[in-house]
């Protein structure tokens, strides 16, 4: 029992240390457009997007180069984790509203 008991602190502190890990970016959808419409992010770090879907319609977050893609209903917030990334730049695109919605993350 005294085991449990000396590694139970070391236990709590992984989940702590792997969350202090991510880097956290919002990024906005609004009127068909994400905003902003280009987010720096570093490099060779893994990274939490918030994406808050500002409009009264779904939109999905997708991207061809950080292989994801996630519905945002209205008035919701979605959380994508990518990377770590190799510098340079991650385009992405709201497939429900391509023209308009366009983006790109960019590495440095």
């Amino acid at each position: 029992m005294k085991r449990i008991h000396r590694c139970l602190p070391l236990l709590l502190l992984v989940p702590l240390l792997s969350w202090a890990a991510e880097t956290e970016f919002a990024l906005t959808i609004r009127n068909h457009r994400f905003e902003p419409a280009e987010l720096k992010v570093p490099a060779g770090q893994k990274i939490k997007l918030v994406v808050h879907n500002t409009d009264a319609t779904p939109e999905e977050f997708e991207s061809h180069a950080l292989n994801r893609e996630k519905v945002v209903q209205p008035g919701a917030r979605a959380s994508i984790f990518v990377g770590p990334l190799a510098p340079g730049r991650y385009p992405f695109f709201g497939e429900f509203h391509e023209k308009t919605a366009q983006g790109a993350l960019v590495a440095e």
